[in-house]
Protein backbone atom coordinates (compact mmCIF):
# COMPACT_ATOMS: atom_id res chain seq x y z
CA UNK A 1 0.00 0.00 0.00
CA UNK A 2 1.36 3.41 -0.92
CA UNK A 3 2.24 5.67 1.73
CA UNK A 4 -0.13 9.28 2.11
CA UNK A 5 1.61 12.78 2.04
CA UNK A 6 0.47 15.92 3.18
CA UNK A 7 2.58 18.41 2.22
CA UNK A 8 2.20 21.85 3.89
CA UNK A 9 2.72 25.90 3.20
CA UNK A 10 2.26 27.77 6.92
CA UNK A 11 0.79 31.77 6.26
CA UNK A 12 0.77 34.30 9.59
CA UNK A 13 -0.67 37.45 10.03
CA UNK A 14 -3.72 38.75 10.01
CA UNK A 15 -5.03 37.43 6.37
CA UNK A 16 -3.26 34.21 7.19
CA UNK A 17 -6.23 32.29 6.06
CA UNK A 18 -7.13 34.14 3.21
CA UNK A 19 -3.86 33.59 2.06
CA UNK A 20 -4.04 30.00 2.72
CA UNK A 21 -7.26 29.85 0.63
CA UNK A 22 -5.41 31.61 -2.44
CA UNK A 23 -2.50 29.01 -1.94
CA UNK A 24 -5.09 26.13 -2.91
CA UNK A 25 -6.34 27.42 -5.65
CA UNK A 26 -2.43 27.13 -7.31
CA UNK A 27 -2.06 23.79 -5.86
CA UNK A 28 -5.38 22.54 -7.67
CA UNK A 29 -4.30 24.66 -10.86
CA UNK A 30 -0.30 23.03 -10.65
CA UNK A 31 -1.96 18.83 -10.44
CA UNK A 32 -4.26 19.75 -12.93
CA UNK A 33 -1.46 21.58 -15.17
CA UNK A 34 1.03 18.98 -15.04
CA UNK A 35 -1.49 15.94 -14.58
CA UNK A 36 -0.57 14.83 -11.11
CA UNK A 37 -2.80 12.69 -9.05
CA UNK A 38 -4.04 13.87 -5.36
CA UNK A 39 -5.71 13.16 -2.54
CA UNK A 40 -7.01 16.33 -0.89
CA UNK A 41 -6.32 19.81 -1.18
CA UNK A 42 -7.38 22.15 1.85
CA UNK A 43 -6.52 24.57 4.65
CA UNK A 44 -5.97 23.96 8.40
CA UNK A 45 -7.04 26.90 10.82
CA UNK A 46 -4.41 26.51 14.11
CA UNK A 47 -5.47 29.44 15.34
CA UNK A 48 -6.44 33.27 13.83
CA UNK A 49 -2.69 34.04 13.08
CA UNK A 50 -1.86 30.90 11.80
CA UNK A 51 -3.16 28.76 8.89
CA UNK A 52 -1.58 26.34 6.59
CA UNK A 53 -2.40 25.19 3.13
CA UNK A 54 -2.02 21.69 2.43
CA UNK A 55 -2.16 19.04 -0.48
CA UNK A 56 -2.35 14.99 0.09
CA UNK A 57 -0.47 13.15 -2.01
CA UNK A 58 0.67 9.40 -2.70
CA UNK A 59 4.18 8.83 -1.60
CA UNK A 60 5.48 8.27 -5.07
CA UNK A 61 4.37 11.63 -6.16
CA UNK A 62 5.42 13.46 -3.50
CA UNK A 63 9.09 14.45 -4.99
CA UNK A 64 7.39 15.76 -7.81
CA UNK A 65 5.27 17.81 -6.11
CA UNK A 66 7.77 19.13 -2.76
CA UNK A 67 10.64 19.97 -6.13
CA UNK A 68 8.27 21.83 -8.13
CA UNK A 69 6.32 23.48 -4.99
CA UNK A 70 8.78 23.54 -2.22
CA UNK A 71 6.44 23.13 0.39
CA UNK A 72 7.48 24.91 4.35
CA UNK A 73 6.81 21.36 5.95
CA UNK A 74 5.42 17.57 5.28
CA UNK A 75 4.20 14.99 7.56
CA UNK A 76 2.10 11.73 7.20
CA UNK A 77 -0.87 11.90 6.77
Amino acid sequence: MNKKIKLLWDFRGSDALETAKHHTIHLKEFASIENLPCIEIGVTELNPMLCAAFIVVNESDMKVYRDALKPHRGELA
